[in-house]
């Protein structure tokens, strides 16, 4: 596991609710978390499981919204899981809110198979040998895939998905026929909703798939969802998702 030490800030999520600790240099969460914890069909009760949680973007903002839900973190990187968890502290939420150093293809205690009823991730976008790493390593182990390639991490979440539960992964839209056959092929009822930039843009540039562990066989290829209006401000309904005050409907038509 990494255990490089690293300076960071607060930065202010879900229009200023929610505090996360991030790297001030290299690595640094984007929207994705916030889109992929907005799908999730979370209710009252329930154990959710983020997989490579980085700071903890994700898992941060999805126990701010469903206060009533209990969350696992897991990274590979020792120094992000100390930033989730200071997070998770400013935010109020130890004791709901657990974050845990480990590989997915190893998990500690605590992360057993079977024993969440949703998992999401959103795994390194970039496959080995594909492109240069980043100088820094913390940003290098983030976004370039290592010793579990995007297979493993689908494998990964299904396993650690009680039966009936989802599994939701948001990836780079230049993989996105590659995640969804791998998810196809491990769960039913599969939703995939692409991201555009801009209206009348075909170019995907991140997709969110969404699938049921024990589900019926099938596949909803949802309307793409705009990110940007002609002006590169957020469309009104990307904004009220990252505000917090919207949720992503993969059941919609």
């Amino acid at each position: 596991m990494t255990e490089i030490p690293i300076e960071a800030e607060e930065t202010r999520l879900l229009d200023g609710r929610v505090a996360c600790f991030q790297p001030r240099r290299g690595y640094r969460s984007a929207i994705d978390p916030i889109l992929m914890q907005a799908a999730l069909p979370v209710s009252s009760g329930q154990r959710v499981l983020e997989l490579g949680c980085g700071a903890g973007a994700a898992a941060l903002c999805l126990a701010w919204r469903a206060p009533d839900v209990s969350v696992t973190g897991l990274d590979v990187q020792a120094p992000l899981i100390e930033l989730a968890r200071r997070g998770a502290a400013e935010n109020g939420l130890p004791g709901r809110v657990e974050f845990l150093a480990g590989d997915l293809l190893d998990p500690p205690p605590g992360v057993a198979a079977g024993g969440f009823d949703h998992v999401m991730a959103n795994p390194p976008f970039q496959k080995e040998g594909t492109s240069r790493p980043s100088p820094d390593p913390v940003k290098a182990v983030a976004t370039v895939e290592g010793r579990a390639r995007l297979a493993d991490w689908i494998a990964a979440a299904v396993g650690l998905a009680r039966d009936g539960g989802t599994v939701t992964v948001i990836h780079h839209g230049d993989r996105a026929g590659e995640l969804a056959e791998l998810m196809a092929a491990h769960l039913g009822a599969l939703a995939v909703l692409p991201f555009v930039a801009r209206q009348g843009e075909t170019r995907i540039r991140r997709v969110l798939v969404q699938g049921r562990k024990g589900g019926s066989a099938g596949r909803r290829n949802l309307p793409a969802f705009v990110l940007h209006d002609a002006a590169g401000a957020y469309t009104p309904a990307a904004d009220a998702v990252l505000r917090g005050t919207q949720l992503l409907d993969l059941t919609a038509e």
